[in-house]
């Protein structure tokens, strides 16, 4: 694969200084256009050691404008990354719309490196490639224009640098006894970083092996390339069509039917149960953030279904030190920039902590699917990306629990009636709930599709029947005592 580098390609000192202007102009022009573009472009700059990454990642900061450029070199993890998910870094990273993120260091470095010592074998580089490719295309299908250069230069040169740059006072620090182990490694890290170059060139994200032993050469050629498809996806760029909500149907019959919607509580049971779900709750909460294990809890059903309530008495139990609540509205201009996960990547629990969402990311299968707001293939294609997302949480060791809180459209009525005539609960009632009822089967029909294509073993859904507020909140509690009891350990 590497012979594809065309070894030994040199420009002479006068073609590269004629070709450097109007490279440098047609770059910056593009960059214009791209920021006013629906898309933001992703360059990973990878390869062998002493290829010269650092100096193209600082030459292309210099040619283009470094304003709308966002450079990260990641080494290994904090100790706050540690507390979160092995991808959390990266997304927290990712470029908004219009912008250019350059990455050193990335998502390649740690499974490369890792397989040629020994640290993990073939099955585990093949996942952790997996992984890769996962992350890449769910960005990818959202739109992210990615530039994956691989500067390659040969056993002998690469000594030859180190050799030169370890005799001179001023380039000593630039040779690591890490870079000299993987000079003697050469060999290896070629044969893995070949198989992890096959396994992730994709149709969306392909990859370019550039030969760098000549710097002219390499910077010309990986400049050029960025140039070109930059352009090309600027000349691919379709308007995308008006937002389309979807038709009225007839009452569906989905597995929220099943719900005997008749449990309710007395008032002495009630008020038993919640004081013993509360006090075991905190033992819980106590021993998880002992023992570091984080929980996310989150709440999704009809307006008016007791998802605050539900809140208010779990916090009740809870060390609010080491709990946050969420809630999710209409996203922000920074957050409608970025994939629509990344806002729910940012907020992510530290190990040890809790985090509740009143709604969650499911809004991409329920509202934004209903209104029209995401397209039937991006709200389609959202079911494998929250699997994925949420398998990532729970092999971190993050409890996640998940809450669909359903009522009778009679009850939802009643209750709307009554927050009108009650002063601090009259905020929450809008026009928007009002015509929400009229959708009232559609939205059903997609909770019902979520339930079955999300509830997963590793992620299932618990339906609360909400009908009466004081059972939903026991269940709630209950339910989510169970779950941290199964996950912390015994002792």
């Amino acid at each position: 694969m590497f012979e594809t580098a065309e070894l030994g390609r040199k420009l002479s000192k006068e073609a590269y200084e004629a070709q450097v202007p109007g490279l440098r102009t047609d770059l910056l022009a593009a960059q214009r256009k791209l920021t006013q573009a629906p898309f933001p472009v992703i360059i990973l700059i990878n390869g062998v050691e002493g290829a010269g990454k650092s100096e193209l990642l600082n030459l292309l900061n210099e040619w283009l404008d470094a304003r709308f450029i966002q450079t990260n070199a990641f080494g290994p993890p904090t100790e706050e990354q540690q507390h979160r998910p092995k991808y959390w870094r990266y997304w927290m990273a990712t470029a908004p719309r219009g912008k250019i993120g350059m990455y050193l260091g990335n998502w390649y470095y740690a499974p490369i490196v890792e397989r040629v010592q020994g640290k993990i074998d073939d099955d585990e580089f093949r996942a952790d490639l997996a992984d890769v490719k996962s992350f890449e295309q769910t960005l990818a299908d959202d739109g992210t224009l990615f530039i994956k250069i691989w500067l390659h230069i040969s056993r002998k040169e690469q000594k030859h640098r180190f050799k030169t740059w370890g005799s001179d006072p001023k380039t000593k620090w630039r040779v690591s006894r890490l870079e000299k182990k993987h000079t003697k490694r050469y060999s290896e890290f070629r044969a893995v970083s070949e198989h992890a170059i096959r396994e992730t060139s994709t149709g969306d994200c392909p990859w370019v092996v550039v030969e760098a032993t000549d710097e002219r050469y390499r910077d010309i050629t990986v400049a050029a390339h960025v140039l070109k498809r930059i352009r090309e996806r600027l000349d691919a760029i379709q308007t995308r069509p008006p937002p389309e909500a979807e038709k009225p149907i007839d009452d569906p019959k989905t597995i929220l039917d099943s719900l005997d919607l008749e449990k309710q509580l007395s008032k002495d049971e009630y008020k038993k149960k919640l004081e013993a779900g509360q006090s075991t709750l905190s033992r819980l909460e106590r021993r998880a953030h002992k023992r570091q294990v984080g929980s996310l809890v989150l709440f999704e059903g009809w307006d008016a279904a007791g998802k605050g309530g539900c809140i208010r008495r779990m916090l009740h139990g809870l060390d609010i030190r080491h709990a946050q609540v969420i809630p999710i509205a209409a996203p922000t201009d920074e957050e409608r920039a970025h994939h629509y996960l990344w806002r729910f990547w940012r907020h992510l629990p530290r190990l040890g902590r809790m985090t509740i969402y009143d709604r969650s990311w499911y809004g991409r299968v329920l509202v934004e699917r209903v209104e029209g707001f995401a397209t039937p293939a991006e709200w389609r294609r959202a079911y494998n990306e929250i699997n994925d997302f949420e398998g990532q949480l729970v092999d971190h060791g993050i409890v996640l629990v998940k809450f669909w809180l359903h009522l009778s459209q009679k009850e939802q009525l009643r209750r709307f009636k009554e927050r009108e005539k009650i002063p601090w609960k009259k905020h929450k009632i809008t026009e928007e709930d009002y015509r929400n009822r009229e959708k009232a089967n559609q939205y059903e029909k997609a909770a019902n599709e979520m339930i079955e294509r999300t509830s997963t073993d590793y992620a299932p859904w618990t339906l609360i029947e909400a009908e009466n507020k004081q059972y939903a909140r026991i269940k709630v509690i209950e339910t989510l005592n169970d779950r941290l009891k199964a996950a912390l350990p015994k002792k």
